[in-house]
């Protein structure tokens, strides 16, 4: 069945004079009949009485109109959904474990309240798990904390940020070289943004850490490194800004060595930008160096 169709039958049902409806629609008589012949042999059932000139809606004809009237003013009304309302829709989302914990909430929650129509899919991947997901297609926008290249991934800077080192030990050198701080490292597992830059910027000093415990969560790390003062870890300093502010956590400098970064924003390259992906994107962006500039 059609939706022109099913709009000539109810037309019928409420006129049953084809002359009239033709007129008033613009099209031929014949065309019509046509039409309701084609339904009716879909159908396997006449629904017209045919009286004359005119076509009088039969039981069966009323049956089926009970039956599916309703179901097509859903249909007709979905053909201008888009054209009433650009920002309606469902993004998928996922953003690595500190833009996720520490920067987007909010940013979700305003979005959402500002835009009722729309739906979030959120997710909190690792970065390398992020990319794999862009390439997949089974993602819409990714936001991750490490540096890459592919060409197929279009990568837009968004914010910066920095890695700091931190222990609970207060009695520890606020300044130190890498390989003489004596302390048990607890890290992010490999795969995540945070440990990929860290380990990166190290380069041949990397040998020198000894990696105690591999975690998933930064909340985790942050309860190991409270407790225990023979701990140090690398991490945003977005993610400790509570705990050195409260000073349960101490930062230690490095000497000759800094973690400077940049968040990005990624999606795929055939990634269709309609308005409502382009709105995100853009409020997520603007967001963000909104919150960055307070």
């Amino acid at each position: 069945m059609t939706l022109k169709e099913l709009n000539f039958f109810y037309r019928l049902s409420d006129n049953p004079n084809v002359s009239q409806i033709a007129n008033e629609i613009n099209i031929s008589q014949s065309a019509i009949s046509l039409a309701i012949k084609s339904l009716e042999k879909k159908l396997g059932e006449s629904l017209f009485d045919r009286v004359g000139k005119k076509l009088i809606l039969n039981e069966r004809g009323k049956y089926f109109k009970e039956l599916t009237y309703e179901h097509f003013i859903a249909i007709t009304d979905s053909e201008n959904i888009f054209k009433k309302n650009k920002l309606a829709g469902k993004l998928n989302i996922a953003a690595s474990k500190t833009i996720a914990n520490y920067m987007m909430p909010n940013i979700y929650y305003t979005f959402l309240s500002k835009y009722k129509d729309v739906k979030l899919d959120i997710n909190s991947l690792n970065s390398s798990a992020i990319v794999e997901q862009i390439l997949k297609g089974s993602l819409d926008i990714g936001l991750i904390e490490t540096s890459f290249d592919n060409p197929n991934i279009i990568k837009e800077k968004i914010i910066d940020d920095e890695l700091i080192i931190v222990t609970s030990d207060k009695d520890a050198p606020k300044k130190s070289f890498i390989d003489t701080i004596d302390k048990k490292w607890i890290l992010r597992e490999s795969g995540s943004g945070t440990r990929d830059i860290f380990m990166n910027k190290l380069g041949i000093l990397a040998k020198d850490i000894n990696i105690f415990m591999e975690l998933y969560e930064f909340d985790e790390i942050k309860k190991i490194l409270i407790k225990n003062k023979d701990t140090i870890t690398a991490i945003s300093k977005v993610a400790v800004e509570e705990e050195l502010k409260n000073k349960q956590l101490f930062q230690i400098k490095l000497i000759n060595i800094d973690f400077k970064r940049e968040f990005h924003l990624i999606y795929h390259k055939e990634k269709n930008k309609n308005k409502l992906f382009v709105t995100f994107k853009d409020f997520i962006e603007s967001q963000l160096i909104k919150n960055k500039n307070i």
